[in-house]
């Protein structure tokens, strides 16, 4: 009678402690159902809307002179947003249609926004994804992971007014904010192979001797948003970002795509991300106090040979964080 008392002691204090892990590992996902978008909203911050009739080759140097890397769409005909104008625009139009040095690119001087989309969206259903301001921060990045996108437009039901653009990153530094003030979950401690975040196979490169033209091919052809640039014995030399294609359009050098991805990232100009990499034996508190205070949108995972092993996003930290411990797929309804 009385081992039977000890073991049913013991189930019962082996139940508190798994349901107390539980609560611990869902710490992160209880902060962001207790805050709303509106509060991740800087007190300060500059967003740039385009008409759709606006050309694409200006609504991209706008972009270049306003360090942006995305504005709402306004259509003044229906009198409503009705999409988001990024770098993979930019970058869609070039691949689509570059042919050689010798050869102007017209569409590019010639498209508005609306006539682009009118040809873009013949080939993918983009719809403007958007998010109220009293909406859960929860809510946010569940639609950020669940539609694959990196800009949620925050709208204000009543005016209709954009408000703001959230994306991983914003939403990764409002929680970096209270760090002190939430308590920390036990996987924080847990290495990156322990945990098994991020992309480990068939990871997108390219060599630093290839083109810039085969760079955007990549991109197109993989949806990544950045290619570690590699040498000829795999070790990663720089990291190439969709962002990095701007610079395309600040120098004002996309007649020639044919440049080599050594050319193009020493010409740079504009803001550079830069490598910033992690180990497999780093832990997750370690990585993400790392992506924060460097303001980057990823990491590149190495081995002590520097040779590229993996990658990293802002999106596979969140999804480990907020989603995962609750065990919620982005993919599920």
């Amino acid at each position: 009678m009385e081992k039977i008392l000890i073991r049913q002691i013991m189930f019962q204090e082996m139940r508190e402690e798994l349901k107390n892990s539980e609560a611990d590992a869902e710490m992160y996902m209880k902060f962001m159902k207790s805050h709303c978008c509106y509060e991740a909203i800087p007190t300060s911050c500059k967003l740039v809307i385009f008409d759709t009739t606006l050309q694409v080759k200006k609504a991209f140097f706008a972009l270049v002179a306003n360090g942006l890397r995305a504005a709402p769409l306004w259509d003044s005909k229906t009198q409503r947003f009705v999409g988001m104008l990024t770098i993979t625009d930019f970058i869609n139009i070039l691949h689509r249609y570059y042919r050689s040095p010798l050869v102007q690119m017209n569409e590019l001087e010639r498209h508005q926004i609306g006539t682009w989309r009118d040809v873009y969206l013949q080939y993918s259903n983009h719809c403007l994804h958007s998010i109220a301001p009293d909406a859960s921060l929860f809510d946010a990045i569940y639609s950020l992971l669940r539609y694959k996108i990196h800009r949620l437009p925050v709208i204000d039901p009543v005016s209709g007014n954009v408000l703001h653009i959230l994306t991983h990153k914003r939403i990764l530094k409002f929680l970096h904010i209270f760090k002190k003030t939430v308590p920390k979950p036990c996987f924080m401690q847990k290495t990156i192979q322990d945990v098994g975040i991020g992309t480990f196979r068939n990871i997108a490169t390219v060599q630093q001797t290839a083109s810039v033209y085969d760079a955007l091919s990549v991109f197109v052809e993989r949806r990544v948003s950045a290619l570690p640039v590699v040498n000829e014995q795999g070790k990663v030399v720089a990291l190439y970002s969709r962002f990095d294609v701007i610079n395309l359009a600040a120098q004002k050098t996309y007649n020639n795509l044919n440049m080599s991805m050594q050319e193009a990232i020493r010409r740079r100009c504009c803001f550079i991300e830069g490598v910033i990499k992690c180990l497999p034996d780093e832990t997750l508190e370690t990585i993400i106090d790392r992506i924060i205070k460097a303001e980057v949108h990823r990491l590149v995972l190495v081995d002590k040979e520097d040779v590229c092993r993996g990658i990293i996003s802002l999106s596979d930290l969140l999804q480990a964080m907020v989603l995962s411990p609750a065990e919620i797929s982005s993919k599920s309804n």
